[in-house]
């Protein structure tokens, strides 16, 4: 076989470095695996971890000498990013069929430039896209369609319906139709509004051009005509059209660099690969066939194979370039189309978070249910009465006008408008549904739409949730649960980037035993301090680091002593164990550039920068070979392979030929992982002396990481990389072959010793979790890092305290889980009952015994004890477990609960918990992306619930129960009016205004209080965090809330009705008149009794009020004078009376007057947490309030050892 093609830049290739020559690697060993070894070029890479991007300088120099580092008889050999869980080589275990060959049938077969061909047999689907949902034809019935969903709005078409029926026209066939043609109408224009915008987005585009291979040359032509097959051209910076394979780059190795935000929402780089063999090819004479997998989901994995030249090859995750990512620092790339428009991967995924109903919403339904069978009731008894009545009076039927049984109008005698006196029940039935429909309040649900909108409006403008760093607001990405926010127990938050920063600094390093910690006497390298030369520029990093004066200048006295030769191989370790690419970035001075690290995680970056400070510093990283300046010394290493980081493991190594023509492998990772594979035969001081510095840095809250190394022979090494390449070149199950080949290699280790990164807490963190402890709220921390350090950031969050029990439970079996638990409930006296004391438990458990826990009965016992803590602490603990925890504590308990944290690990906790709050933070927008609410910091926490959380649930409680009781109103009195007319179903009350009640009578006010009044002000609310137990205990709105007021109801109905009607008895006053009054004293009644419950008001308030109370005198007016309408001129006639305006005014003070004496009662002598605070206020008065704001000032109540109230 000839020779493989090589990855780096050599005398071989095109645009070689000749300063800097190659050696091969074992060339005669390898001759003979050279197709197989390239066949695994670059297939392995990591998904989205693989944020590398090239160094703007070349290897080239002019200033400082360059020292060739590699094995004496090493071919330069690509790296190699396997042993990833995630990525694997681009698999995706739980998505891929990672285990099982790819069938013809499981496949789709795409030939390489020849989309006719491709499309012969089944015409895939082109590059056109379309998110909008309708067109002009499917717009109306599928619209009705959607809308209809809700089980309301079938009730009100039924109605509507019912009264299209001669027998049963109570209104008239119109205005019947009215309120829910409103509805329907006001929800369709919003929905034509919005599927227009996506009309227009979809037209931009779908007529976007992309440079296509066509007959030898690349011809421009609209993204909606790209088909399966076709092979496009994609320019630096331009945006990829369709899903393609990557056959070839401008860069010799094949490496593109593409930024996937618009797919995954990470503003990181990723790289993907070219396989060598369509690198190569000349002239664009592609060819070949892609046997890939399904259309599916999953974007961090690809499974598929190609067959170039004769050879198979397998391609991954980092050979495919997705629809909306943007190509980056790469001057062009070619690639063939195998998933256009809907089929891409971008559009199968084009979906939100799962839908969430809020628990106001859903506990309303059975209100409307007892509601509903009140109506049934009414609608009962009235047909019951009418057959009664019918019964008494079946002899006198044919003379009586309305049941007049007879009609002689045509000399014959016959039936007329009587239907017997079975059917007369049922029609009486039925239009007793039509005129009382309204006790079940359609406009309710809107009302609560256009609430929810105006309260978002208001936490996206509050300032205390804008972050200034990021110049980012609060961010309402569900609309139908804001007054959950109002009603949480139980808080679970990640840790790293939710209460820290995740912006790591390098603290401490403990090498070969010998703690250097930059504590101790720390000094900050100024940024002219340290510096190299290149090409006649000065180098510095972008990030100053603290250093340690010792181990400083042990770093720069050279490898000749065994000291200098740890120090140096420590270093070496942090500068090349990495998938860090520097960026070479401009400064204000021509001369001096700056090197900027860009990695997977801040982790690596501190420690690249670290490295960097002590004078090894990584300025080049390509394919195949990094170069590292050495105090001033360039050095470049052949990478041979890399295993890169994944959570089984929880360790990453890199192969790298050494300057002693050995190959050497660096390991780092997770002290509970890295210290089962080091050697222990020897050197067991040593790690006993680290293992001490760990549990010190641990303590301190600092995170850690452990560092190791050992030489391989070059047996060992042919033996890795046959390994190696068997599993990189496997068509199936790649992912566990590559893991497997890494956990041989990495074993007998010898400790280099341990690094200590801070990752300091976000400002404000200890305030806000005082003020959501004493808010009755208890926090959760699920963490994934290790025990101490878990425990030392508690401690400085003041999440744990030193008055507080702690039980800790690590356990490394179910039995020895199960025996812990019942002890530390035993101990604490949980199963006879708990007292104060019980609020200052901490439960800390890990991840080990959480596996033992989740997975069997020992879920309740742990539940019963985490319940009576007041904070529990989870270490170590994976994704899944996140989520959980949450489902344990949703499914034993009717408590809210909800989620906040800020990486991609967090999105199965944030998607489980009743409310998901994501952080826009370092890890990447994946949470904020899964989450019903965003924002900056975790301190914007506070205000979310103590206050917008607050008002939000008291708003919309009393919304709900308002709008019950207002409707209600109006179905008695139309109730107690057919008493008096034979249970005929006549109404007095004109039917356009019992229409227009819920529309223009009663519906603005409602509407206005629910998004402006506020029953308490933000400082009272931030002060007394107590006070948000009113949403836990459901004060704003319960069952006995529900009765009182439709007892209250009652009474009100029955004033309204009978004062009229008794006034009125003896008098020629007609019923049109008294309906115009009933009217008037409905609409003022529930106007007026809104008025009595708000607590502040402005001057929008005040209109909607009294401009809805004088918008009905004028409708009614109005109504009145039209000559065609029934009672024309009634209410000019009864109103030119002063009996008609006393008896308004005492059926307003009467109806009133229990409900007034009722709250004053209460307030007075059994008054509510917020009625004393609300007096409060009044009596400080605002001016200290409006002070305190002015100067941005926010107070937070000490945490009290007594439990909340």
């Amino acid at each position: 076989m000839g020779s493989r093609p090589l990855l780096i830049p050599s005398p071989r290739t095109p645009n070689s470095i000749q300063e800097l020559p190659t050696i091969p690697v074992f060339s005669e060993q390898q001759k003979s695996k050279s197709t197989s070894s390239e066949q695994a070029s670059n297939a392995v890479i990591n998904k989205s971890n693989s944020s590398s991007i090239r160094s703007g300088s070349s290897g080239r120099s002019g200033g400082g000498s360059v020292k060739e580092v590699s094995f004496s008889n090493s071919s330069s050999k690509p790296v190699r990013y396997g042993s990833s869980k995630r990525g694997g080589g681009g698999e995706s275990e739980g998505f891929s069929m990672s285990q099982k060959e790819l069938r013809d049938e499981d496949a789709r077969i795409v030939y390489i430039n020849n989309p006719e061909k491709t499309n012969e047999i089944l015409q895939f689907a082109g590059n056109s896209i379309r998110t909008a949902k309708y067109s002009i034809l499917t717009f109306i019935p599928r619209n009705l369609f959607e809308q209809f969903h809700r089980v309301a709005y079938i009730y009100f078409l039924i109605i509507a319906i019912l009264n299209q029926l001669p027998q049963l026209a109570v209104f008239g066939r119109g205005v019947s139709i009215l309120p829910l043609a409103f509805v329907l109408l006001v929800t369709a224009v919003k929905d034509a509004f919005e599927d227009w915008r996506r009309h227009r987005s979809d037209k931009v585009e779908n007529n976007r051009l992309a440079s296509v291979l066509i007959n030898g040359s690349f011809v421009e032509k609209p993204w909606k005509d790209i088909t399966v097959g076709e092979i496009v051209k994609i320019a630096a910076n331009e945006t990829i059209p369709c899903d393609i394979v990557l056959l070839s780059t401008a860069d010799p190795t094949g490496v593109a660099y593409v930024q996937t935000i618009n797919l995954d929402g990470e503003s990181n780089l990723k790289t993907r690969y070219a396989k060598q063999e369509t690198q190569s090819k000349q002239r664009f004479d592609f060819g070949g066939i892609i046997k890939c997998e399904k259309p599916n989901r999953n974007i961090y994995g690809f499974q598929a194979n190609m067959e170039v030249d004769g050879k198979k090859l397998s391609l991954a995750s980092s050979n495919i370039v997705l629809r909306g990512c943007e190509l980056k620092n790469t001057s062009w790339a070619l690639g063939v189309a195998v998933y256009c428009g809907s089929e891409t991967k971008a559009m199968l995924n084009s979906s939100g978070a799962p839908s969430k109903r809020s628990r106001l919403e859903t506990r309303m339904n059975s209100e409307i249910i007892m509601l509903s069978c009140f109506l049934v009731a009414l609608c009962t008894v009235t047909s019951v009465c009418a057959a009664v009545w019918l019964k008494r009076h079946k002899d006198e039927l044919d003379l009586m006008p309305y049941y007049r049984k007879l009609s002689f109008s045509s000399g014959k005698p016959k039936k007329y408008k009587y239907y017997g006196w079975f059917w007369e029940i049922i029609f009486t039935f039925l239009m007793s549904v039509i005129v009382f429909q309204v006790m079940i309040p359609i406009s309710l649900y809107i009302s609560m739409e256009l609430v929810r909108v105006g309260q978002a409006y208001f936490m996206i403008r509050d300032d205390r949730m804008y972050d200034r760093a990021t110049k980012s607001r609060f961010q309402c990405r569900a609309l139908n649960i804001n007054e959950d926010l109002g009603q949480i127990k139980y808080v679970f938050s990640d840790k790293t980037g939710t209460l820290t920063e995740n912006k790591m600094e390098f603290q401490c390093a403990s090498i070969w035993g010998v703690d250097y910690s930059s504590t101790k006497s720390g000094l900050e390298i100024q940024p002219g301090e340290y510096f190299t030369q290149v090409d006649g520029k000065v180098l510095r990093p972008k990030m100053n680091v603290k250093v340690n004066p010792e181990l400083l200048a042990l770093s720069r006295s050279g490898i000749e002593h065994k000291e200098g030769k740890r120090i140096y191989d420590f270093f070496l370790a942090l500068a090349s164990c990495n998938t860090i690419v520097p960026i070479i970035v401009d400064t204000p001075d021509h001369d001096v550039k700056l090197i900027d690290y860009q990695g997977e995680s801040p982790d690596e970056q501190a420690l690249a920068y670290a490295a960097a400070a002590y004078g090894f510093m990584l300025i080049e990283r390509t394919s195949g070979h990094i170069v590292i300046d050495i105090q001033g010394e360039r050095h470049r290493f052949n990478v041979l392979g890399m295993h890169e980081f994944d959570s089984d493991r929880k360790r990453m190594s890199v192969l790298l030929g050494s300057p002693d023509n050995s190959v050497k492998i660096f390991v780092k990772g997770a002290d509970t992982s890295m210290l089962n594979v080091i050697d222990k035969s020897s050197n067991m001081d040593i790690i006993r002396a680290t293992e001490a510095h760990l549990h010190s840095y641990s303590s301190m809250g600092l995170r850690t990481l452990v560092i190791g190394m050992r030489d391989l022979n070059a047996s060992e090494f042919e033996q890795w990389h046959t390994a190696f390449e068997a599993a990189s070149t496997s068509l199936f199950g790649r992912a566990a072959m590559l893991r497997k080949v890494a956990v041989n290699v990495e074993r007998n280790l010898c400790i280099l010793g341990a690094s200590a990164i801070e990752d300091k807490l976000q400002q404000g963190v200890p305030e806000s979790i005082e003020s959501l402890r004493t808010a009755g709220i208890k926090v959760w921390v699920l963490t994934g890092d290790k025990q101490e350090t878990a425990i030392s950031i508690g401690y400085s969050s003041k999440l744990l305290t030193n008055r507080m029990t702690q039980i800790i439970i690590n356990s490394k079996n179910r039995e020895s889980c199960r025996k812990s638990l019942q002890d530390a409930i035993v101990s604490n006296k949980i199963e006879g009952g708990f007292d104060a004391m019980t609020s200052q438990i901490a439960l800390i458990i890990d991840g080990t015994s959480l596996v033992y826990v989740l997975d069997c009965e020992l879920e309740e016992q742990l539940f019963k004890l985490a319940s009576r803590c007041s904070v529990v602490l989870c270490c170590r603990v994976a994704p899944l477990q996140k989520a959980g925890i949450v489902a344990l504590v949703k499914k034993r308990t009717a408590e809210m609960t909800l989620a906040i944290g800020d990486g991609a690990n967090d999105v199965s906790m944030i998607q489980m918990a009743d409310v998901g709050v994501g952080i826009s933070g370092q890890e990447g927008r994946q949470a904020v992306m899964a989450s019903d609410f965003a924002m900056g910091q975790f301190r914007f926490i506070v205000p979310l619930l103590l206050i917008h959380g607050h008002w939000n649930y008291q708003r919309l409680g009393y919304m709900i129960l308002y709008n019950f009781y207002r409707n209600a109103v109006l179905v008695l009195v139309l109730f107690w009016y057919v008493l008096y007319t034979a249970f005929t179903l006549t109404t007095a009350i004109n039917e356009w205004s019992t229409t227009l009640y819920s529309i223009i009578y009663s519906s603005l006010p409602t509407i206005i209080v629910g998004i402006l009044d506020k029953d308490l002000g933000k400082r009272t609310l931030l002060k007394y965090p107590q006070l948000y137990g009113a949403g836990q205990r459901d004060e704003a709105y319960n069952k006995k809330l529900f009765i009182l007021t439709m007892l209250d109801t009652l009474w009100q109905s029955m004033v309204i009705f009978w004062a009229p009607l008794f006034a009125y008895w003896s008098t020629d006053v007609d019923v049109g008149s008294i309906g115009d009054l009933w009217t008037l004293a409905v609409v003022i009644l529930v106007n007026l009794h809104l008025a009595m419950d708000v607590f502040r008001w402005n001057w929008l308030t005040h209109f909607s009020i009294w401009g809805s109370i004088v918008a009905t005198f004028i409708s009614v007016m109005v109504i009145d004078a039209i000559p065609t309408f029934p009672g024309y001129w009634d209410f000019f006639n009864v109103a030119s009376t002063g009996l008609f305006w006393l008896l308004l005014l005492g059926i307003i003070i009467t109806a009133l007057l229990p409900r007034f004496l009722v709250k004053f009662i209460c307030q007075y002598y059994f008054p509510s947490d917020i009625q004393i605070s609300k007096e409060a206020e009044k009596i400080n008065g605002n001016q200290i309030q409006r002070e305190n704001f002015e100067r941005g000032q926010i107070e937070m109540l000490p945490i009290s050892d007594v439990p909340p109230r």
